[in-house]
């Protein structure tokens, strides 16, 4: 199956969108509280309807910019919080967009991509962030599965996808998980090299 552009405005048309929670996940909320510097520039690709995007927004975090391949949950999000500008809401393939970010925010779009892209995702996130510049969010952890996202894996699977680009200060399994997703996430702090 082609986890495109069409695929995934359909889940959101059909309403199939079983990992939206409806608010900013524990993990990265609790990492965004203790940001102190708010002109830092911030990417959440693969963002969906953007609920740590609107959180950033209302602290204060202007310089958020939102990806998504499927124009819906963008729609979603500026319903929500009309304040964003919309140049700041990107609707595009992640693979292909420029940009120079500070911090990259990772919330289930690692294991929303087919398997075999997470090489290409791992040098791309290193494309896009300045020298010094951070991953950090949650990656699912729970056995690889291989018929629709979210596709699960392990730390010593991820580690090969980015020791070659980013130095490992954070993988370990989050202690503040939502209950459904309790020892089943790691959250990570990856800086580029």
């Amino acid at each position: 199956m082609k986890f495109d552009k069409t695929f995934w405005s359909k889940r959101y048309q059909e309403q199939q969108t079983g990992w939206d929670i409806g608010y900013i996940s524990t993990p990265l909320k609790s990492y965004i509280d203790q940001l102190t510097t708010k002109d830092i520039k911030i990417l959440i690709p693969g963002a969906g309807n953007g609920y740590e995007a609107a959180y950033l927004f209302d602290t204060g975090f202007k310089h958020t910019y939102v990806l998504d391949i499927a124009q819906e949950p963008l729609d979603n999000l500026l319903a929500r919080n009309t304040k964003i500008p919309k140049e700041q809401l990107i609707n595009t393939n992640f693979f292909e967009h420029i940009g120079n970010y500070d911090l990259i925010i990772e919330q289930t779009f690692f294991c929303a991509l087919n398997p075999e892209l997470r090489a290409n995702y791992a040098k791309k996130m290193s494309e896009l962030l300045c020298k010094g510049g951070k991953i950090v969010g949650v990656l699912f952890d729970f056995p690889l599965t291989e018929k629709d996202p979210p596709f699960g894996g392990s730390a010593e699977a991820y580690l090969n996808y980015f020791k070659p680009y980013f130095d490992i200060k954070v993988m370990e399994r989050c202690y503040n998980s939502i209950k459904p997703r309790m020892n089943n996430e790691l959250f990570i702090i990856l800086v580029k090299k």
